[in-house]
């Protein structure tokens, strides 16, 4: 479906209510509506029917009604002034590259609504963005203690590294005694929110595709990464007839 010109600048909320009464329903907690002109039944499969499927059902049963929108590109509307975020908006034409988005736009009230530019955009990324948006939800509802006991394990063992480039960069901010502080200081609660994030949309997107974890030197340790997979297995376990490690394939 094409996009007629007044659409552009419609935010990301703006959109959704545009075309809410012709969102498609896709199980019991999500809707979609498509905007991007070049996507067939298969591309549709790959973009939806599969992420979703490959949900943990625990996972899945504690997330709000969320609306999907693929439209071709997001853009920010205007320059960052402050800590007041920027607008996103619909796009038919490709933005500039400091003005566009890829990134999933989540808002979360009144309802939620996740928005992907998918033209230009390879699936995996697309995956990505996605299992990202729900980590970012599930970790709205608060960090599980024993996910905190877990990292402070890590910490006190002096384990380098993250799974991802956000939380690697607020574990390099910790002071020595954070982790064990009477009042845990903002920038580790920070720390741990982000790490949530990151290794859930690992988990996450582990249990949909084969994926390999780039190497390097702010990478955590295999084992670790392992154990804290396994954590994420118990937590949420995936669908039935999905594997996550290999010894799940036996």
């Amino acid at each position: 479906m094409s996009l007629p010109n007044p659409l552009q600048r419609l935010t990301v909320r703006q959109f959704a209510d545009r075309f809410k009464g012709e969102m498609v329903p896709l199980g019991n907690r999500f809707t979609y509506f498509c905007a991007a002109v070049s996507l067939g039944p298969d591309d549709l499969k790959e973009y939806l029917d599969e992420p979703v499927a490959a949900l943990p059902p625990k996972l899945a049963a504690m997330l709000p009604p969320i609306q999907i929108l693929l439209v071709p590109y997001l853009k920010h509307d205007g320059k960052q002034q402050g800590r007041k975020r920027r607008e996103v908006l619909v796009a038919t034409e490709k933005p500039e590259e400091d003005a566009s988005s890829l990134a999933a736009a989540l808002v979360p009230t009144p309802d939620t609504v996740l928005a992907f530019a998918v033209t230009d955009t390879e699936v995996a990324d697309y995956h990505y963005r996605f299992y990202r948006a729900i980590s970012e939800i599930a970790a709205g509802e608060g960090l599980p203690a024993d996910y905190i006991e877990l990292l402070r394990g890590e910490i006190k063992a002096g384990a380098h590294g993250e799974v991802d480039e956000e939380s690697w960069k607020l574990k390099l901010e910790l002071n020595a005694g954070d982790s064990t502080a009477a009042k845990l200081p903002r920038r580790f609660t920070a720390y741990l929110k982000q790490s949530f994030i990151d290794t859930l949309t690992l988990y996450l997107h582990g249990i949909c595709c084969d994926i390999d974890v780039d190497p390097g030197p702010r990478q955590l340790a295999s084992n670790l990464i392992r154990k804290r997979l396994r954590y994420f297995r118990g937590l949420y376990p995936p669908p039935e007839g999905y594997a996550v490690l290999p010894e799940d394939q036996k």
